[in-house]
């Protein structure tokens, strides 16, 4: 137990905690764009998946790790776009559609998989790439900071630089403006000349590019083949990350960073021979817990809400009957 304790205390724990987190950042990141917009989308785990694949796959036959990266986002922006054909186009239920999506992914990479490699288990026997580790040359000189920070995976750094892309491009600039404009009034965005449609199906586009990423990362930085369903909840993760930092980049990110420290904390646990169900269900218990904390100081402040509009009634009605 002092070992486990010791680990968690330590600069590697850190480490742990970045290599956790990063695709969560970055699919999160895409679903803020998302639920921006105005649409509820739970289609992400999908996406992160068909990335994972296509990210393997593509690597493996071209040897080319921007190639394979393509693959990847390729196929995540195929099931984003299909996502917004079905419910932007045909007016179907999003959530009906979502998901549908996810049984696709799971379903649909398990048999290509069998059909590429003629397993169903994982693509051990594919020579597929890895994103490098880079090495910050003066960042790494610097005490436990360059111990943290240098060295890491790439994907790593995208995800943390895509944290201010977004905030720039929701806050500072017009296709930003837009997006919050067909969130908030959908009719206000229309009248000003904007389709909601087309900046909906934008949203969705980079919402793909990002969630691509996030699931090439697992697959290409995280460990180095694809195996069946290895997303593993992740999507949803996400999602909750998003509504709790509600919907702002930076407690976005934060609650991600949570939600990877909740991974790596049952990662160190293994060493004390817990049972492995308990381990598992760890993170999904601290989204839940999250969910739960956030849900009643919403209510709290309802209520807070509520109480001071009734007294001011109360007030306006006795200056009333005193008049």
């Amino acid at each position: 137990m002092q070992s486990v304790f010791g680990y968690i205390f330590s600069t590697d724990f850190v480490v742990a905690i970045l290599r956790m987190s990063t695709p969560l950042i970055l699919c999160s990141m895409g679903v803020l764009l998302v639920r921006k917009s105005g649409i509820v989308c739970i289609a992400f785990e999908s996406m992160m998946l068909a990335a994972s694949f296509g990210g393997v796959l593509g690597s493996a036959y071209s040897q080319n790790l921007f190639v394979g990266l393509l693959c990847g986002v390729a196929l995540s922006v195929i099931f984003a776009m299909l996502f917004g054909y079905f419910v932007l186009v045909l007016r179907a239920n999003n959530m009906l559609v979502s998901l549908a999506l996810n049984t696709l992914g799971s379903g649909g990479t398990v048999f290509m998989l069998f059909a590429f490699t003629g397993d169903r288990g994982s693509s051990t026997n594919l020579h597929s790439l890895q994103f490098p580790d880079i090495e910050i040359p003066l960042l790494r000189e610097i005490p436990v900071v360059g111990e943290i920070l240098s060295g890491r995976n790439l994907m790593t750094y995208l995800a943390l630089l895509s944290v201010p892309v977004v905030y720039f491009l929701l806050m500072k600039t017009p296709l930003g403006l837009r997006i919050r404009a067909v969130g908030e009034n959908e009719d206000a965005a229309r009248s000003l000349g904007s389709s909601p449609q087309r900046i909906r199906f934008i949203a969705l586009l980079i919402a793909g590019v990002l969630a691509g990423m996030a699931g090439c990362y697992m697959s290409m930085g995280y460990v180095s083949y694809f195996t069946r369903d290895m997303i593993s909840g992740r999507g949803f993760i996400a999602i909750a990350a998003q509504n709790l930092g509600g919907s702002m980049p930076i407690p976005t990110l934060i609650w991600a960073l949570v939600f990877g420290a909740s991974n790596a904390i049952a990662n160190a646990f293994q060493a004390i021979n817990l049972p492995p169900e308990f381990l598992q269900m760890f993170p999904y218990a601290a989204t839940i817990i999250g969910l739960l904390l956030v849900g009643m100081k919403i209510n709290a402040d309802e209520k807070r809400v509520t109480r001071r509009s009734v007294e001011k009634s109360r007030a306006g009605a006795a200056e009333e009957g005193n008049g």
